[in-house]
């Protein structure tokens, strides 16, 4: 669309928006509309942008608290997926197909009994790595000039922290205590070893010759455990070890088929990571044109197969071939409920070209000096101070006298969190997270997992990421992690929210093995370790968790199973449609069940051309269009938050700043913190309501949406239905309408 077009294509919106309910009051309308026109062409030149006051707002604080990144850009042909999806070359996600049933919730409140405990495993082994070296590994393992001096840890020993390593020897048939039949070479346990040890009972002294009468073991103990951390007490039981086991010898058996080392990790949670080949004993290595490593990822081909017609060794040549044909031989073995790569995950910008309580009469909104930028939060109409795309929280804010509750937890799955960011800095808002990256390269902080969920940044030019991305930081800040209404920068949505920030993709994307994990330590199901061993475990376990990210793929089988055991602990998990203009039931995880599937909407309250669509999605938020300025403000309808950007803007001079803090961006990525804020913001006066319970209170607070709304071009949107036999427009069905707090019925 050329710019003149895009011009009176916005001027018809504004004169359509000031339709009133009587069709003769003509003279009404065209005053409006001429106030309005002169109201736009101020904020074009720069003066009081926002509204009176707000020009003050702006100019009383420094620079830093106000300059942003973000113009006008040029409409382009709608993006839609064709690439293949890519995966990690040699990394497969399996699951034991006789893993028993975790315990219940239930069951973790009464804990086993006394007699129960030769049932479990300690905590040690459930998370244990398995690693098949190749000769050369074993002779260096066997050498006695080599030291394994603590001091200079392998990298395989860096990447699995303090997880017991137990290091075998293929050819060996010595049958290990576990019910492996391999000898061991070496076996590192954790530093700190964590037993669950049984009641101690105290026998009296005896005085005197009377009988000895023992007690009876104790009673579960009368104070409740509070649910969340009762999740804890969900430990692995030899028989779902055993499962592992049994695995883990069709995993050996496999790799030595082709030739092949490799490292099985096991996880309480019932996930096994393989990973062969040249990655098995340097499972951070990263590869690239300086490494003679095959490289790291690879694009995904249905049509590669495992030949029948060559030799395990000329197999074991071709690391991509060689991942296919033990996916293949390991899902022929019927030992597994899943086999599958290792996918690449990346978030959900829409990527842009290199360079390129008592109700009040005063409406609660922030003194921060960008907030008159902040659309989306506003109230829905047309009114002053409302847009047909807002999402109404001004209006929650308000009339329920509430912008959250501390006691409330969001967890974000991104790519962490700047720490250093002056809206982010000492937030109380912030608890502490995790990063979850394990390639170290992958990582760009040069370490693998670790309790420091910074985002280093994560150019990869390999993906069209020419600048450091800081996605997460602008998710977390639209949910809520900067300080709101401190007179700097932006407000989020739900202003006093505990935000925990969970690093699970870094430069190129994030493995899905990584992803699993995230979801299932943010849900406080399982731990992760420190240099020393210790077991961390998250202890803000999230109400919500919020996955602004995406693969062009039908949900993997593992990331349907972690999603699955967050929720049935009664955790909304919130996922973005996604950015491809097609289906969402294409799409991982905004396709996956048991989540809420957002797609976006711009500041028209119509869906935005990039967002995915279909049955799948549940609700339309606030995602934003750069090419569009529907609200006459001068600036992009994108989503305005917090992270460090260049090339930025003063409003108040309108003068080049090269580096701000702020900046517009536009996704599904955007529409998703959107929703996560909302609920969070219900919870907060709701706190009885989890799971589907709060789902439900947030999907009664929609403003449904005309077929108009919800539709586009059949040439943009291949695949989609049109909305009449022949017609050229076709429907987007986005859901059960747009997000509205002003809505919600919170009544019990």
């Amino acid at each position: 669309m050329t710019t003149s077009k895009r011009i009176a294509a916005g001027i018809l919106a504004i004169g359509l928006g000031l339709t009133l309910a009587s069709c003769d009051r003509t003279d009404e309308r065209m005053e409006r509309l001429s106030e309005i026109g002169d109201g736009v062409m101020r904020q074009l030149g720069g003066e009081d942008v926002g509204g009176p006051g707000n020009q003050a707002r702006m100019e009383n604080v420094p620079v830093e608290a106000r300059a942003f990144q973000g113009e006008m850009q040029e409409a382009s042909p709608v993006r839609v997926a064709t690439a293949p999806s890519k995966f990690v070359v040699g990394s497969i996600v399996a699951k034991p197909r006789s893993m028993p049933e975790p315990d219940t919730v239930a069951e973790a409140f009464e804990g086993p009994s006394i007699a129960d405990y030769d049932a479990y495993v300690e905590s040690f082994e459930s998370d244990a790595v398995i690693v098949v070296p190749t000769d050369e590994e074993i002779a260096e393992l066997q050498s006695p000039s080599r030291t394994m001096s603590s001091d200079e840890p392998s990298r395989l020993d860096r990447a699995m922290k303090s997880r017991r390593t137990i290091t075998i020897d293929p050819k060996s048939r010595e049958q290990m205590a576990q019910g492996l039949p391999r000898e061991v070479l070496k076996d590192t346990r954790t530093r700190m070893e964590y037993r669950m040890e049984s009641p101690q009972v105290q026998i009296p002294e005896r005085t005197d010759d009377s009988p000895i009468i023992q007690p009876a073991p104790p009673a579960a103990s009368p104070i409740p455990i509070p649910q969340k951390s009762a999740e804890r007490r969900l430990v692995m039981r030899q028989d779902a070890i055993g499962a592992q086991v049994s695995a883990e010898s069709q995993m050996i058996e496999t790799a030595q088929r082709y030739g092949l080392a490799a490292n099985i990790q096991r996880s309480r949670s019932g996930q096994m990571v393989i990973e062969v080949g040249s990655r098995a004993m340097k499972p951070t290595k990263y590869g690239g044109p300086d490494d003679n490593v095959t490289p790291w990822i690879a694009e995904d081909d249905e049509a590669i197969t495992c030949p029948s017609g060559m030799t395990p060794e000329e197999i074991s040549e071709d690391a991509v071939l060689a991942t296919v044909c033990v996916i293949q031989d390991l899902k022929a073995s019927g030992e597994f409920e899943y086999v599958e790569k290792d996918w690449l995950y990346q978030n959900q910008f829409v990527r842009r070209p290199k360079n390129s309580g008592p109700v009040t009469n005063v409406a609660v909104t922030p003194n921060d000096p960008l907030w008159s930028l902040q659309w989306n939060f506003m109230n829905q109409g047309s009114g002053d101070g409302e847009i047909e795309g807002g999402s109404g929280f001004v209006d929650f804010w308000t009339k329920q006298a509430s912008q959250g509750s501390p006691e409330v937890v969001v967890a974000i799955v991104d790519t962490g969190l700047e720490m250093d960011h002056p809206d982010i800095k000492d937030s109380p808002n912030v608890a502490p997270g995790w990063d979850m990256v394990t390639d170290i390269a992958m990582a760009n902080d040069g370490n693998s997992r670790d309790s420091d969920p910074n985002d280093p940044g994560d150019q990869c030019p390999e993906e069209f990421v020419f600048e450091d991305t800081f996605h997460g930081t602008h998710v977390a800040g639209t949910v809520g992690a900067s300080v709101s209404n401190n007179e700097n920068g932006v407000a989020g949505g739900a202003w006093n929210v505990k935000i925990v920030p969970v690093r699970a993709l870094g430069k190129c994307g994030g493995r899905l093995s990584d992803i699993n994990d995230a979801i299932r330590w943010a849900g406080g199901l399982i731990p992760e370790y420190d240099e020393l061993g210790n077991e961390i475990w998250n202890d803000n376990p999230a109400d919500i968790i919020n996955l602004s990210i995406g693969l062009f793929r039908f949900c993997p089988a593992s990331m349907q199973d972690a999603i699955n055991a967050v929720t049935e602990r009664g955790v909304v998990v919130v996922a973005a449609a996604g950015n491809d203009s097609v289906s969402t039931q294409f799409y991982a995880p905004g396709g996956c069940d048991n989540v809420l599937s957002v797609a976006a909407g711009d500041a028209r309250g119509q869906i935005a051309p990039y967002s995915n669509y279909g049955a799948e999605v549940d609700v339309l938020a606030p995602g934003g269009d750069l090419q569009r300025d529907d609200n006459g403000d001068g600036r992009p309808d994108g989503i305005l938050s917090t992270k460090h950007a260049s090339n930025c803007t003063d409003p108040v001079t309108n003068e080049a700043i090269t580096d701000c803090y702020y900046a517009y961006e536009q996704g599904t990525s955007m529409a998703a913190p959107h929703v996560s804020a909302a609920l969070a913001l219900i919870k907060s006066k709701r706190p009885d309501l989890t799971g589907t319970a709060l789902a439900d209170v947030l999907l009664t607070a929609l403003n449904p949406r005309s077929q108009e709304q919800c539709s586009g071009p059949c040439d943009q949107y291949p695949g989609a239905e049109p909305v009449s036999e022949g017609s050229e427009t076709c429907k987007l069905p986005c859901g059960a309408g747009l997000l509205n707090l002003s809505d919600v019925n919170l009544d019990e």
